[in-house]
């Protein structure tokens, strides 16, 4: 098992260098909020739409398959699991919310017994009530059934205890979109971003805060090295799972018990050797003089907008400028 490969998670893809990798970090970094924002009070078509978008966009970057196949396969079983179930589940407009109690109980208790109906009125014609008395429409009536003016049908499919209405579907749409949008965008974010141009942008997007007297730099460098720690951790839990692994302990014999001493004993040794790393690499930096991030700013990423950037500027400006002529929800 090669948790590194099969679990891909805020790594960096470096070869091939695709029109993605050769993007400014700060409008990538603005399209990843494009992504995870558009949804808001959106119909179901527009979340649609963006979830379309996002597979077309990994297509046309020319991406390995090997890279995004298992993780978008996943990601869609996942959403359409989600889909189906909110889609088959009660759409909750039946339900009717009273509360245990009334609102004014002294004025519910002073109420006085409720008084007779008042007889009807005779007509004038009968003013003694002579013969039979003439039917009035009682309020249980049961009104003339129209037709549908409309092709309109809010149950969709009814067949057994399964009923999906529009506001079931409408729902299973917003959710599984919802699931694969925001997942797959921030994984294909970090995918064609180095740890490196991700902390810079948050930098430069985050420079005016500085007149406010925030440690922006030690934000940045603490983000930078947490990004560069996610490998190793994963390179130590692969360790460890191959240690167990090759000692070919049986757990049925075991017990649960024991069993879990053994995890609590690898887990222990797993936060032994992640501290004993955070501490390699802080001795790495004093080594090297390294004392306070505002003293020692190290420039990861020049910034320089091209022709494919503006590219980019000018299609999110259409994008949102679509959006919120025809995305809102109705």
């Amino acid at each position: 098992m090669d948790l590194l490969r099969s679990l891909p998670l805020g790594l960096y893809l470096e070869q091939p260098i695709t029109w993605l990798h050769r993007l400014d970090p700060r409008l990538k970094l603005a399209w990843l909020m494009t992504f995870l924002a558009a949804p808001l009070l959106a119909n179901s078509f527009w979340r649609v739409l963006l979830a379309g978008l996002l597979m077309i966009i990994t297509i046309l970057a020319k991406i390995p398959l090997r890279v995004w196949r298992q993780q978008m396969v996943w990601l869609l079983v996942l959403s359409l699991m989600v889909f189906a179930l909110t889609m088959v589940l009660p759409d909750g407009l039946k339900t009717r919310h009273q509360a245990r109690l009334p609102v004014d109980e002294l004025a519910f208790a002073q109420q006085p017994a409720p008084l007779p109906p008042a007889p009807s009125p005779r007509p004038w014609y009968n003013p003694f009530g002579l013969g039979k008395p003439a039917i009035a429409p009682t309020p249980g009536t049961v009104p003339q059934v129209l037709p549908q003016p409309t092709d309109y049908c809010y149950v969709l499919f009814k067949g057994g205890s399964i009923t999906i209405t529009q506001r079931s579907l409408d729902l299973a749409i917003r959710y599984g979109t919802l699931l694969f949008t925001l997942l797959y965008s921030t994984n294909l974010f970090l995918l064609v971003t180095a740890p490196e141009e991700i902390t810079a942008a948050i930098e430069d997007w985050m420079s005016p805060f500085r007149r406010f007297n925030l440690p922006i730099t030690e934000i940045a460098l603490t983000l930078t090295l947490s990004l560069r720690f996610i490998p190793l951790v994963l390179e130590e839990v692969q360790n460890l799972v191959r240690s167990i692994s090759t000692r070919a302990i049986n757990w049925r014999k075991l017990g649960w018990r024991r069993a879990l001493q053994i995890w609590l004993i690898v887990a222990e040794r797993l936060l032994n050797n992640l501290l004993l790393r955070a501490e390699q690499i802080a001795s790495a930096m004093k080594v090297r003089g390294f004392t306070s991030p505002n003293d020692h700013q190290v420039q990861w990423h020049q910034f320089q907008l091209r022709w494919g950037d503006w590219l980019a500027i000018v299609t999110l400006i259409g994008l949102w400028s679509a959006r919120l002529a025809w995305g809102w929800e109705l």
